[in-house]
Formats: structure tokens, C-alpha cells, sequence
């Protein structure tokens, strides 16, 4: 009897450590996009998340209209490098200069995003089926394929960033811009230029984060709510502007979380992640991927 309770536990200790890793890979999606634009633009978008919920939501969209789930990883990040470019411009650009008009701003369009999608969409939850509905063996546990699609998923994402923060010249600009503004502008780089496609490069990937979790939560007007402390605590464990330690910081974060919860309630372990966020604030408020100068 015994032998089969511990089978038991550790398999449950399995999945969830697994559903960690691979919701911790669409956060660290998520937290990328909220890392760059405040690295270059000193933004703190409260909104973020919200663009992640606007994601899931038009994937579910797309099913009812067109019945292509996988329609929406192509369209979706499209329709956020635009709406995110022209956000920027509009309502960002004319306080950049103010960190604590921005907030106001972000907050408000939060507020905004937010009630459009419950007169739209409606309040009430809706889900979206394995669009796979497959599932294989893995040790003793039957997994989702899908879910290992949507780490899969994620990870090209965040590569395909990275190769582009690095190997193009529109990267470069970013980087020149996010390490001497004004450097960079003496230069000739356009850095309005610069700015407006980071907001909307990070809105595109909180809301292709938002397709690739569609299928494994819910999809409500408040979605979002969720999301965003994780990808602040994430931001700010792995250095403020450190975009390999953000990425680092939400797997991290996401894997022990899903491990705790094998133990304890998942209120539990989220107390446990912002008490984590606390002891980094305090011992190393650079973060705990951030190099060390001196």
C-alpha cells in the first residue's frame, strides 16, 4: 500500500514539476516582452498582461469563425506588433519622458483592454480543447503532447528573439539605444523608430504567449491578472534589463512553484515565490542573474 501511495506522489510530483517547466517557458515569453520595453523605453507596463489575455482571447476567436486554432500563431503576433506600434505612438510617446504618467497610462489602458473584452467577450470563463488530443508516455505519466508543444513553441520564439536582438541590424539599434540613448541617437540610429517597434515587439510576444496557453487555461476577461506578477517577479529576480536572466528566472520560478504544489496549495507557493522576490530585493536588488561589476 505504501509502495503504491509513494508511486502515486511521485507522479503527481512529475506532472506538476513538468506543468511548471512548461508554463514557466510561456512566462519567460511573456516577461521577455515586458523586460525589453522597460528595459528601452523605462515603461513599467502594467497593461501586459492584459495584451497576453488578448492573445488567448483571439485564438478562441478564431475557432468560432474560422475553426483554425493554429491560424492564430501566425495572425496574432502580427495583429500585436501593430497594435503595440501604434500604442506606443499614441499614447506613450507623448509622456515618455514621465515614469509616473506612464504608469497612470498603462494602467488606465489596462482598465480599458480589460472592460472592452468582458462587453465583447463576456465574463463568463470559456475554455479551448486540445487542439492535439494526444497524449504520451513519459515515465509513469500520461502527458499532453500539446503542452510539450507549447514549451517547444516558446523556446523557437525566444530563440528567434535573441537571434534577432543579435545577429540583425534593427537588433543592434536596440541594443545601442538600451545601453547609451543618447550615444546611439548622436549615431544616427532612429530611436523613435526604435521605440515604437519595441512596444510593439514586446505586445506581440505577450500575446502570442496568450495563443500558446490558450488550449492549457482558461480564457476570461481577467486572464491576465494572473500572468503579470509572475512576469514582474521574474523581471525583477533576474535583473532589471538582464534578458537571459528574466528568461532564467521564470523557468526557475514556474518549475518550483509547480514542484511546491505537489506539496502544499498553489496560494502556498505563490507566497513562497514573492517571498523569494523579497530576499532578492533585499540581498541582491540587481538581481540574482545579473553580473557583478567591480
Amino acid at each position: 500500500m505504501a509502495d503504491i501511495i509513494g508511486e502515486v506522489v511521485l507522479d503527481l510530483v512529475i506532472l506538476l514539476a513538468m506543468n511548471g517547466l512548461v508554463w514557466g517557458l510561456i512566462v519567460a515569453l511573456i516577461a521577455l516582452g515586458l523586460s525589453i520595453i522597460f528595459g528601452l523605453l523605462d515603461v513599467i507596463n502594467v497593461a501586459h498582461g492584459d495584451f497576453f489575455m488578448v492573445g488567448a482571447v483571439l485564438a478562441w476567436t478564431m475557432i468560432q469563425y474560422v475553426d483554425n486554432f493554429w491560424l492564430a500563431f501566425f495572425i496574432v503576433p502580427i495583429v500585436g506588433l501593430v497594435l503595440g506600434a501604434a500604442l506606443e505612438r499614441i499614447v506613450m510617446r507623448p509622456i515618455v519622458n514621465s515614469a509616473s504618467l506612464s504608469i497612470v497610462a498603462a494602467f488606465g489602458l489596462s482598465l480599458i483592454i480589460q472592460e472592452s473584452v468582458r462587453a465583447t467577450f463576456g465574463a463568463t470563463p470559456k475554455r479551448i480543447l486540445d487542439p492535439i488530443g494526444i497524449t504520451i508516455p513519459i515515465l509513469d505519466v500520461h502527458y499532453e503532447l500539446y503542452r510539450l508543444l507549447a514549451a517547444g513553441i516558446s523556446v523557437v520564439a525566444i530563440g528567434i528573439f535573441f537571434l534577432f536582438l543579435h545577429k540583425t541590424k534593427f537588433g543592434t539599434w536596440m541594443r545601442a539605444v538600451r545601453q547609451d540613448r543618447e550615444m546611439a541617437v548622436a549615431m544616427g540610429v532612429p530611436s523613435n523608430m526604435v521605440f515604437m517597434a519595441t512596444f510593439g515587439l514586446g505586445t506581440a510576444m505577450a500575446m502570442l504567449g496568450g495563443v500558446v496557453a490558450a488550449p492549457i487555461t482558461s480564457v476570461e476577461f481577467r486572464l491576465g491578472l494572473d500572468v503579470l506578477p509572475l512576469c514582474f517577479i521574474a523581471v525583477i529576480i533576474g535583473g532589471l534589463g538582464n534578458l537571459p536572466g528574466t528568461v532564467a528566472a521564470a523557468v526557475l520560478l514556474c518549475f518550483t512553484e509547480g514542484v511546491i504544489t505537489s506539496f502544499t496549495e498553489p496560494t502556498t507557493a505563490r507566497i513562497i515565490s514573492l517571498v523569494l522576490m523579497s530576499i532578492v530585493l533585499l540581498l541582491r536588488p540587481q538581481g540574482i542573474f545579473a553580473r557583478s561589476h567591480g
